[in-house]
């Protein structure tokens, strides 16, 4: 049976009872929360990424730490996270902090790619408002499920690409929708960084004994059983790897092309095609280029607007024909979108910069100020505000970074998407790719 097969009968059979479940849940767990009232907060992943998003969001006044989850028992993960929050309740595994639901009120997910949905659908059903990192999930049904969840049960949510927050993200945002480049006629887009945490290209035979203070099928989660090997998965380069990671364009597209997406007005591409080395079913390659086609938005020029990613070492777009000087260098990582009266670089975390030059020389235009995209999710859990990527609008970015992540896995195909029917309309292959099988006894409680 094919895993399209397992994953589709498996959502079948469990949906309508998943989705009642959701909708009985939420009233007897969830709290309504003021301005005056103190956010509960509980956070699964606490070492990396998960340290700064932890520690951020507890930057807010009205934040009061309660509990903390992590497979990793070792001092730069659950040790100096329960040295800071002593008072916290401690887990190692996600399931038995939700047990404890009544506790808190919401949710940090800062694990491996794999696991950000299951933990986020849980504790959504739960009526937890969720914090989670980075591509909101591992496939696109997930990102489709993470969407609907946050509709159905009314939660305050938020992804964890903190640059929209940005000042320099903000500003190209608003100098494309004030028209300063006039209509957007196409975008390139890129990561020309190393891929450091590529160490093999395939599965390493043997085992390695797995350390005391590191809780190995936790970590594994709802991904199928293998043995532990050291250095190669937990901490850091499980982002190589096809089960648990998304490569480097799952690591950045929601990063680079976030300010692409809010300025063009993007949703979900139409077609997708990809040049990539061939690659097994492991390791994700470390080149690639993937074309992107997208509906015309009021910002366009044309009938319809190609976004260009590059990823690999040293691998971007040449300057020549992008509108910008010939001499100028372009950044590591960042884009391009260029108009039918200018272009606009946007670096990765940068100033952004116009051309041409001497037409914005005279009058400097108007830069946005930055926001906290941390604390502005614990004031709007708590009534004050909202949140920009939430992921009625973070869900549709993931999809379309993830969409491109499948046509780097069938290079050299023409996917043309359907994205209401959520399916390729010309690859069984492709939509095979679109959801994946969970260890028993794992599966994600889904939304109908």
């Amino acid at each position: 049976m094919s895993r399209t097969q397992v994953s589709r009968r498996h959502f079948l059979s469990t949906a309508a009872a998943s989705a009642a479940a959701l909708t009985v849940a939420r009233p007897a767990w969830s709290r309504a929360l003021g301005a005056s009232d103190s956010l509960r907060v509980a956070s699964v992943g606490v070492g990396g990424k998960g340290w700064s998003d932890l520690t951020s969001v507890a930057a807010s006044k009205a934040v009061r730490v309660v509990a903390l989850c992590d497979i990793d028992d070792s001092k730069n993960f659950m040790g100096r996270a329960a040295e800071k929050y002593p008072d916290a309740a401690r887990f190692v595994d996600w399931r038995k902090l939700l047990d404890k639901a009544n506790d808190f009120d919401a949710v940090i997910v800062s694990t491996p790619d794999h696991m950000h949905a299951p933990i986020s659908l849980a504790a959504m059903a739960l009526g937890k408002h969720v914090y989670c990192q980075k591509p909101l999930t591992h496939t696109v049904f997930e990102a489709r499920q993470m969407r609907r969840a946050a509709e159905r049960n009314r939660v305050v949510t938020q992804m964890g690409n903190q640059i929209q927050s940005h000042e320099a993200y903000r500003t190209a945002v608003k100098w494309v929708h004030d028209g300063l480049i006039g209509k957007v006629r196409e975008v390139h887009s890129w990561q020309s960084g190393k891929m450091r945490w590529i160490l093999t290209d395939n599965r390493p035979a043997g085992s390695d004994p797995i350390p005391e203070t590191v809780h190995w099928d936790e970590w594994l989660g709802v991904t199928a059983e293998r043995p532990y090997k050291a250095e190669i998965y937990h901490p850091f380069n499980w982002r190589a790897w096809q089960a648990f990671g998304t490569g480097q364009l799952g690591d950045f597209g929601c990063h680079i092309l976030d300010p692409v997406f809010m300025a063009v007005g993007l949703t979900g591409p139409t077609m997708i095609r990809a040049e990539a080395p061939t690659m097994n079913q492991e390791v994700w390659n470390n080149r690639s280029t993937v074309w992107f086609e997208f509906p015309r938005t009021k910002y366009t020029a044309g009938d319809s607007v190609r976004v260009t990613w590059y990823d690999g070492e040293g691998h971007m777009p040449e300057p020549s024909g992008l509108g910008i000087p010939s001499d100028y260098k372009l950044p590591g990582a960042g884009s391009v979108v260029v108009g039918t009266e200018g272009s606009l670089v946007i670096p990765h975390v940068k100033e952004p910069k116009l051309f041409p030059e001497e037409k914005f020389a005279s009058q400097p235009p108007e830069k946005v100020p930055a926001i906290d995209h941390y604390v502005g999710w614990a004031d709007a859990c708590r009534g004050e505000g909202s949140t920009g990527s939430n992921f009625g609008y973070s869900g549709p970015l993931t999809e379309t970074v993830l969409l491109g992540t499948i046509a780097v896995r069938l290079a050299g195909s023409d996917l043309r998407w359907n994205s209401e029917e959520m399916k390729f309309a010309n690859s069984a292959e492709a939509n095979a790719l679109l959801s994946k099988p969970y260890r028993r006894g794992w599966e994600p409680a889904w939304v109908k």
